[in-house]
Parts: structure tokens; C-alpha cells; sequence
């Protein structure tokens, strides 16, 4: 199927005049761009977890729910 496409894409591109080749060529940067931002997208990281734990003695996690809101 792969080859019908390729084949197809190119018997267009030739009938294209050059100046809308310029254009495909535009549009198929921006279309590469899109899906590597689309696989890159961040996953959530939990190298903040143990962050507090010098608190815990302190507070309880009820208590430090509270306090993070008041340092918002």
C-alpha cells in the first residue's frame, strides 16, 4: 500500500507547477513537526516525590495539603 501512496504523491507533485512545489514542501515540514511534538509529549515525572519529607515529622499530610495552599 505504502508504494501507491509514494507513487501517487509523486505523479501530483510532478503535475504541480514549481512554485506550489515550494508549498508541498511547506506543508510536509509543518506536518513532520506536528508528530514529533505529538510523540514528544511530556509525560508527568515524579522526581519531586520525597520532596517534603523533611516535614512529615511536622505535619501531617492534611496539614501540609493546607500549608501548600497557603504558599501558593
Amino acid at each position: 500500500m505504502k508504494v501507491v501512496w509514494e507513487e501517487a504523491i509523486k505523479t501530483k507533485l510532478n503535475e504541480l507547477p514549481e512554485n506550489l512545489k515550494k508549498e508541498v514542501l511547506d506543508f510536509i515540514e509543518f506536518l513532520l513537526q506536528k508528530h514529533k511534538k505529538k510523540s514528544k509529549k511530556r509525560k508527568f515525572k515524579f522526581d519531586w516525590e520525597g520532596g517534603l519529607s523533611e516535614l512529615k515529622q511536622k505535619y501531617s499530610s492534611v496539614e501540609l495539603q493546607h500549608k501548600a495552599l497557603e504558599w501558593r
